[in-house]
């Protein structure tokens, strides 16, 4: 495709506002840079691809590559060896957490998305990278301590040290001594040195190192002798602190570079998912359907429909209620257009300003926006040839640095599309043989069309010329096409049909304006006898095929009440012939339950009399299973009681009831008022009040004697770890965990759901407050986890 002419179509402005619809700079370059492809094949992938986009955008709103960034530029960066900033770092995590979840939104619907699932699995996790860089950068993006253990060693020295550096600071400002001699009582900083305020006047009171005085000259800032020896310290370790934070960034890039090529290929996938959804987005802004494309090999089989002979011309174009993409679709007139079949060229005509150049432009544009993948601003149904080539000579291009003419600069693209266009192109010049003499302008737009009918390649034109509507007339394989003029309003209507010629109204659109009359019947006689005559052939013609499409509109308006009312008549046929073999089945139906009553009734009669005896043997069978468990139930012996022991005597290694868990278990550890006990793999701290003392079991019990023992519901471990987890597989869990935690009189739980983007933790922490067995809940500390664990606490149990 010529750029050229996709640029006279305007199809960059398309481009610009599918980028407004991008989500990062990737996908809105592909955007901008995105051409009609001359493969059919691949036009229909992408027209594939911004479907399902669309279906998944309507079933899984909010689906995006929220959080890609174009991180190419960092990874050459990686690559040669650069240091890669902390927030850098980020953004290659950002990425590919961003393509984790799109992956795996995508790949588990790839039945209803293959397209998409196809570009999907393009995408790499890199997942030991991602937990590399979040282990040693925060959210903040800043290295943490525990990246690395000299690191850690590294900042706690810098505290100590700080710590005694200010300590020896403050002992100096506050002592009576030398608080004539300060400003003020403070510690400032210059040049990353702790120093005090000296007034001028007593300098050399304090010794020390001068190292910036105020405005006024009237305040020496110093940092005391006494104190550099330990800001020498402070400062090494800052010194030590910012190389070993250098190493570690200098690692991470490293692994970067070691991922480079699999992260390229997630940010480009995640690129073309991005223009899909952009497509997809577009196409519910303008209100746009999918079209079908068509092999350059596809016959018009609608003209033999009614038992004509084949069409000449394979089918090109059709597109019902198409639009303009750049204007409004609520205040635009939708047009009909089709090609190919009868005819391959189509001569649009009518008045200035009538829509004949925006009817030219929209089947440009729909035809790239179809061969790019976008969905296209027209009626279901919509189709168009996969064109090899687009070319459009619209508009006035007077080059006035080139010296070229209006004339000269459109026969300049003329003679550059009749070099390279053939059948498989699609032609659009716009008032073709204007801008010279009329006569000689004709008769060459005469001799272009006869050249582009006899290549096949078909055309869409306008003009001003009433030779070429003659032209369209009587030659086969060319069409008239009119504009139609409201001359009540003096406006276009902006409708299009295909058949008629249409008329400029030149004399009539200034009679309404208010030209003396005179001077339009003095214009009238100037008009040569051959021009008047062809015009009034044109209008008898336009009357004719007025006529005769208002009689065939009646004629298939006829057909059509005919077929409805035949299609009434076999329906209500079908009813009755339904509802008489559904009574002819209702009697059969009746007559085989009366029949069956019948057998029934006599069998009845049969069995009688050995159901009477029957049922005097179940009697006697009943009565003596009856004796037999009376006789079983006056053997049992009651179940003993165990004794309990006050809780004073309790020694270790004792077997004890707690109440408040309703367990067996042993003590293991006394500590005052308190006694720590096993309960099967459970350890469990629990006032000595809050327990029974109860008789060990002995060894090698009676096989048959009754043991009270442990719950038979598994204990529950203290912490439930959800890391790698969905949010909808994530919440039920939590509920059924939740509730195992409170019936064994947990405490406390505790929830791990790690940092990540914080979209499990939100949805972990939104669930709890509503909760009924939740009393309250906390952020772990930093011993505990940090922000990636929430710790519960559950209410307590009743006892009971």
């Amino acid at each position: 495709m010529n750029p050229r002419y996709l640029e006279t179509l305007e199809f960059s402005k398309v481009l610009q506002r599918l980028a407004e619809h991008t989500s990062f700079s990737a996908a809105r370059a592909l955007a901008l840079a995105l051409r009609p492809s001359t493969d059919a094949e691949q036009a229909r992938q992408w027209q594939r691809e911004t479907s399902e986009a669309k279906m998944l955008l309507s079933v899984k709103p909010g689906t995006s590559v929220g959080g890609a960034h174009d991180v190419r530029p960092l990874l050459k960066d990686a690559q040669i060896g650069t240091t890669l900033e902390p927030r850098s770092l980020l953004d290659v995590v950002s990425t590919l957490l961003s393509g984790k979840r799109l992956r795996r939104a995508i790949v588990q619907d790839a039945d209803r998305f293959p397209a998409l699932a196809t570009t999907a699995r393009h995408i790499e996790e890199c997942p030991k990278l991602v937990a590399e860089i979040t282990r040693c950068i925060n959210d903040q993006g800043e290295v943490v301590d525990n990246a690395s253990p000299a690191l850690a060693r590294i900042r706690r020295e810098l505290i100590i040290a700080r710590e005694r550096l200010l300590d020896q600071v403050n002992r100096l400002i506050t002592s009576p001594t030398n608080a004539r001699y300060l400003q003020e009582p403070l510690v400032t900083q210059r040049s990353g040195r702790y120093v005090i305020p000296l007034k001028a006047e007593f300098k050399g009171r304090v010794a020390g190192i001068i190292h910036d005085q105020s405005a006024s000259g009237a305040t020496l800032f110093i940092e005391p002798l006494v104190i550099v020896e330990l800001g020498n310290k402070w400062r090494q370790l800052q010194l030590d602190e910012a190389r070993e934070v250098e190493r570690i960034l200098r690692e991470l890039a490293a692994a970067v570079a070691e991922h480079a090529t699999e992260i390229a290929d997630t940010v480009e996938a995640l690129a073309n998912l991005d223009l899909a959804f952009a497509k997809a987005e577009y196409a519910c802004e303008i209100k746009a359907v999918e079209p079908t494309l068509w092999d350059q090999t596809r016959v018009d089989t609608a003209a033999r429909d009614d038992g004509t002979e084949d069409a000449p011309f394979p089918q090109y174009l059709r597109v019902m209620r198409a639009r303009h993409p750049m204007l409004p679709p609520e205040t635009v007139v939708p047009i009909d257009v089709h090609l190919g079949g009868q005819f391959a060229i189509l001569i649009v005509t009518g008045p200035n300003t009538g829509g004949k150049t925006v009817a030219l432009k929209t089947v440009g544009l729909l035809a790239a926006m179809a061969q790019a993948g976008l969905q296209v601003p027209a009626a279901e149904g919509s189709a168009l040839r996969v064109f090899s080539g687009l070319y459009a000579d619209i508009g006035d291009e007077q080059s006035i640095e080139q010296n070229l003419s209006t004339f000269s600069s459109h026969m300049t693209n003329i003679i550059d599309t009749l070099a390279t266009a053939d059948s498989g192109s699609l032609v659009l010049l716009d008032e073709l043989g204007a801008g010279t003499d009329p006569v000689e302008g004709s008769a060459l737009a005469r001799s272009i069309l006869s050249e582009l009918l006899r290549r096949g390649t078909p055309a869409m034109i306008t003009t001003h010329h009433t030779e070429l509507k003659l032209f369209a007339q009587t030659t086969p394989g060319v069409e008239n096409a009119a504009v139609e003029f409201d001359l009540r309003t003096l406006s276009p209507t902006y409708k299009l049909t295909i058949g008629l010629p249409g008329r400029s109204k030149a004399f009539a659109i200034a009679k309404r304006l208010g030209l003396p009359g005179h001077i339009i019947d003095g214009a009238r006689r100037l008009i040569s006898a051959h021009d008047r005559e062809a015009d009034r052939i044109l209008s008898r013609l336009h009357r004719s095929q007025t006529e005769t499409s208002r009689a065939t509109h009646a004629a298939k308006s006829a057909l059509a009440s005919a077929r409805r009312t035949e299609k009434g008549s076999r329906r209500r046929l079908r009813d009755i012939e339904r509802e008489r073999r559904a009574l002819l089945a209702e009697a059969r139906t009746h007559l085989e339950s009366a029949q069956d009553e019948l057998s029934r009734a006599r069998a009845t009669a049969e069995r009688q009399e050995m159901t009477r005896q029957w049922l005097e043997e179940a009697a006697e069978r009943l009565q003596r299973k009856e004796q037999e468990l009376d006789s079983a139930e006056a053997t049992l012996k009651p179940l003993p009681v165990e004794a309990a022991f006050p809780p004073e005597s309790l020694v270790i290694g004792d077997t004890v009831w707690v109440s408040s868990l309703s367990q067996i278990g042993q003590v293991i550890g006394l500590a005052g008022a308190e006694a720590e006990v096993q309960v099967g793999t459970f350890r469990a701290k629990v006032p000595i009040s809050d327990l029974e003392k109860r008789p060990s079991p002995t060894p090698g019990a009676e096989a048959g004697s009754v043991h009270v023992g442990l719950s038979s519901r598994p204990m529950p471990s203290v912490e439930l770890d959800f890391r790698g987890w969905r949010v909808e597989d994530a919440l039920p869990h939590l509920d059924k965990y939740l509730d195992d935690a409170y019936l064994a009189a947990l405490p406390y739980v505790r929830v791990v759901h790690g940092k990540g983007t914080g979209t499990l933790r939100h949805a972990v922490r939104h669930a709890l407050p509503d909760h009924p067995l939740v009393a309250s809940f906390r952020p772990g500390e930093l011993s505990e986890g940090g922000d990636g664990v929430t710790i519960v606490k559950l209410v307590a149990k009743a006892n009971g």
